[in-house]
């Protein structure tokens, strides 16, 4: 029996009022909260998983210093992730009060996908397009 190996990329973001991102996330689109650490409203690091694999990394915000180089303004992120049904996702995501970029089309080149914008300001883009098969070397 084969295991799919975890994940070696990780899209990370920051968040004002991160435990309420996380509940929106997991609500809007689906996303699985595997572990949250920090305490009261702060959270010094979430992993949520997508059910198709894959997921984000995401903490509360802090700001800029010596102490913190991997500073991430809130609301600066975007991501494309894969699902197999965009159209029952968008609405569930719209329910949820994400703000539509654009609603669910078809590409020129296959795929089925919709953007939105989460309560932080991040881009969120889902679609049916899987990416391409990597060349042999």
């Amino acid at each position: 029996m084969t295991q799919t190996p975890r994940p070696q990329v990780w899209p990370t973001l920051r968040a004002r009022d991160a435990r309420a991102l996380i509940a929106f996330l997991v609500e809007a689109f689906g996303f699985e909260e595997t572990v949250v650490y920090g305490e009261g409203g702060r959270v010094d690091h979430a992993q949520l998983d997508w059910p198709l694999g894959g997921g984000v990394m995401l903490g509360s915000d802090r700001d800029r210093s010596e102490d913190n180089p991997w500073w991430l303004p809130p609301g600066t992120f975007g991501a494309y992730v894969v699902t197999d049904e965009p159209d029952a996702l968008y609405a569930r995501a719209t329910a949820a009060g994400a703000e539509t970029l654009y609603a669910p089309r078809d590409t020129p080149y296959g795929s089925r996908d919709f953007a939105v914008r989460d309560p932080e300001g991040n881009l969120w883009s889902f679609g049916t397009y899987r990416g391409e098969l990597r060349k042999a070397p």
